[in-house]
């Protein structure tokens, strides 16, 4: 699949209390923005220990449908269906298979490199799901309410990237000269729906 995944960048700069900042995003309508990526780049990027997060094939679905982690992160790939499961991704930012398995595979897989990971099932085709990998620690993924939320040191001079699946373009540069505990702001995007659950019956009995 064609992932139409460019990256947008905003610069902030200033100063703010320490605290809870909700970014807001909302669609070209003015609805809220579910599954956005927002990551928080600073000038002097923190170290942390590798981490493992978990994406679950469940219902015939991939959950969460997106997920966003910083490089050197390991995922797990739990199948929590009766079912068996192929996952694989051929995204230059990380290509890999987990063949035909129910459970939990035997080892997680590394995301060594920034990018769009863009994850299908071989054997159901409705299954469909993304990895965001970032350079930050600081990421988030936008709640149904289009929020995602951050705590922030008082020096705020950051750069913030914004990402959505199914975003047309860019989302144009701004540079703040101050900031408020809510920043909002609007990412044109296909009228796609996300992957949905499909009904139990004759052949889906997952």
């Amino acid at each position: 699949m064609f992932v139409r995944a460019l990256c947008s960048l905003l610069l902030f700069s200033g100063m703010v209390n320490a605290g809870t900042v909700d970014i807001r995003i909302t669609n070209q309508f003015g609805e809220p923005l579910a599954n956005a990526v927002v990551e928080i780049l600073q000038p002097e990027q923190p170290t942390a220990a590798a981490d493992t997060v978990y994406v679950y094939q469940q219902d015939l679905a991939f959950n969460p449908f997106v997920t966003a982690i910083p490089v050197g992160t390991y995922v797990n790939f739990p199948n929590l269906d009766k079912t068996r499961h192929h996952v694989f991704s051929f995204s230059p930012a990380k290509t890999f298979e987990i063949k035909l398995f129910v459970g939990k595979p035997r080892d997680p897989i590394l995301f060594d490199k920034p990018g769009i990971v863009a994850l299908g099932c071989n054997i159901h085709d409705n299954m469909q799901a993304f990895i965001y990998v970032g350079t930050s620690h600081q990421l988030a993924v936008t709640n149904a309410q289009g929020i995602a939320s951050f705590t922030l040191p008082d020096t705020f001079d950051y750069q913030i990237k914004l990402w959505h699946p199914w975003q047309l373009q860019d989302h144009p540069e701004q540079q703040i000269s101050s900031v408020s505990p809510t920043l909002a702001f609007s990412m044109t995007v296909d009228a796609i729906d996300d992957p949905t659950i499909p009904p139990k019956g004759f052949g889906n009995s997952y």
